[in-house]
């Protein structure tokens, strides 16, 4: 229900109301722009932003070149930057390298082939780093990757795998803690990323103790959702099994206004590639809830990956020879004055609207497919024009039709309906772990949807069905399969779907006509179509048949 002001309450049920619309824009995907494409090596590398906005990178030489470790510092980074310039930091046989910034201060933390774990600081934003400092010693040379990250407080933590086994090395008020093992059984692993919000959060690339190939979330507690050493569950963010060819590899993890993973896919049969992968998780929802949009391919190869950071209003990718960078300080366009006509279709499973944009001046269109459109109708009331919230649409047409801009667009319900499973997906098939609830929030989440709940059976979150997506499988039917089970019900409204238990006593929120003539019901479409079949048979044990006609 829409909480309206009284002065449009009135306005709205009026016979002789007038209508007015707010149409504003929205720039949804980030648009990459390669500021540099150079001619290092691909290989192991690390980026942060210091706290004046100067960029760090840290990148390993080949093996042929003593895998030597080399760092860079850009001041103000943009178009102009020259980003070709490296520093030789007098270290070599390096394996893995990380690097994390926090105000001022900046750490490269690596590890070598003997095993030693190593840091460099720098106090004035990169500007000059001191002596390396020897941390600790990894238990075998088998390293699996490493990361760095700051809490607020200027404590520092280390995650680095060796072989199955994750480790954490915390700095803690200037002091170096004993590095602590997880608790988890896995196979080798080969790469983890970390970002800090009241607790360690991590993205990890590895194999199963069954040696399927998996990229996983992981909380390490610090007293955020779990007590400071604790570890939460692994939860799968993309699985493959060992036999198909697909590993995951170069996983770096950033968080902004959503956490954003970065992450390389690669395909080792014939046809040999990698590719990147970039995913968010939905605003509004923890790290720990694990409800990510589905992945979605980037136009960069490579077996490196892409580290992934955020300065104000733009986000970037760095790898050992490339940087890109997706500017948003200008992600909003209002185009109510520009706007000729706006016409919306909302219907119980389907929501459209076509907003018609005066283009006398023959302009590019300011709208491309996959941009966000709100529209906010509303009415001139005694206190001026008002409106009573917007409603959100995801654009998939853009037309110029003579001097008109058409842009098409729907909502929620078209993006569950467009979604597709990539593979075979199975909830609770050795143990209850998701509920009706949260399945339909995770295919939500694949979605670009967020969940919420306004009141709710039962069995909508104490039922755990043993549930399959075969390939190919749409969201909408899925959660149609879902409903079927409880007595809820569903609607999406602005990029948001919403759960409702209907009661029946539940009051009218709204009324239309009635003998105090409130608001008047203007004009009505009524509609009649076949449905999709018109003769069912189902067969059953002991020759039982059961059909039924239309």
């Amino acid at each position: 229900m829409r909480e309206l002001s009284p002065p449009l309450l009135a306005a709205q049920s009026s016979p002789s109301r007038r209508a007015v619309v707010s149409v504003v824009l929205r720039k949804t995907r980030p648009a990459w722009r390669t500021l540099y494409s150079g001619a290092e090596p691909e290989n192991c590398h690390a980026a942060a932003l210091a706290g004046d906005g100067s960029l760090i990178r840290a990148r390993l030489g080949t093996a042929a070149d003593s895998r030597k470790l080399y760092r860079q510092r850009v001041v103000s980074p943009d178009e102009s930057s020259d980003f070709s310039q490296w520093t030789y930091a007098n270290e070599y046989n390096a394996v893995a390298v990380a690097c994390a910034a926090l105000a001022a201060e900046v750490s490269i933390c690596w590890i070598k082939s003997d095993r030693s774990i190593r840091r460099v600081k720098s106090v004035n934003y990169g500007a000059s780093f001191g002596a390396p400092e020897l941390i600790d010693y990894s238990p075998t040379t088998a390293c699996g990757g490493i990361a760095a990250a700051y809490k607020p407080n200027g404590d520092l933590a280390l995650f680095f795998a060796d072989q199955a086994t994750l480790y954490v090395k915390k700095r803690v008020g200037g002091a170096w803690q004993a590095k602590a093992a997880w608790n988890k059984s896995t196979g080798a692993l080969s790469g983890v990323a970390c970002a800090y919000d009241g607790d360690w959060n991590l993205v990890i690339t590895g194999r199963d103790s069954s040696g399927n190939f998996r990229l996983w979330s992981l909380v390490c507690g610090d007293g955020g959702t779990l007590p400071a050493g604790a570890w939460g569950e692994l939860t799968e963010l993309a699985a493959s099994p060992a036999a198909e060819g697909f590993e995951f590899r170069a996983a770096f993890l950033d968080r902004d206004d959503v956490y954003r993973c970065a992450y390389v896919e690669k395909f080792t049969g014939t046809e040999a590639c990698s590719r990147v992968y970039l995913a968010s998780t939905v605003p509004g929802s923890a790290f720990d809830d694990c409800l990510w949009t589905e992945p979605e391919p980037l136009e960069i190869s490579g077996d490196y990956g892409v580290s992934i950071i955020h300065s104000a209003g733009a986000l970037w990718l760095t790898s050992a020879n490339s940087v890109r960078r997706a500017v948003s300080d200008n992600d909003e366009a209002d185009l109510t004055a520009s706007a000729a006509g706006v016409s919306l279709d909302l219907a119980e499973t389907e929501g459209k609207a076509v907003i018609e944009l005066d283009n006398s001046a023959l302009s590019p269109p300011p709208a491309a497919p996959g941009d966000e459109i709100r529209v906010s109708p509303g009415y001139i009331t005694e206190s001026g024009a008002e409106t009573g919230g917007s409603l959100s649409f995801t654009v998939p047409r853009v037309e110029r039709r003579g001097g008109k801009i058409i842009i098409e667009a729907s909502d929620g319900w078209q993006a569950l309906r467009d979604w597709r499973s990539r593979n075979l997906l199975r909830w609770n098939a050795s143990a209850s772990t998701h509920s009706v609830r949260d399945i339909i929030a995770w295919l939500a989440a694949r979605c670009g949807l967020r969940l919420e709940t306004i009141s709710a059976s039962s069995s909508l979150t104490s039922l755990y069905p043993d549930f399959c997506l075969n390939p190919g499988a749409d969201a909408l039917s899925a959660v149609r399969r879902l409903l079927s089970f409880v007595p809820d019900r569903l609607f999406v409204e602005a990029g948001t779907v919403y759960l409702k238990h209907p009661a029946e006593d539940e009051a009218a929120s709204y009324a239309y006509g009635g003998e105090n003539r409130g608001h008047q019901v203007h004009a009505c479409r009524a509609a009649e179509a076949a449905i999709e079949f018109n003769h069912l048979r189902l067969a059953g044990a002991g020759g039982l048949v059961v059909e039924a006609f239309d």
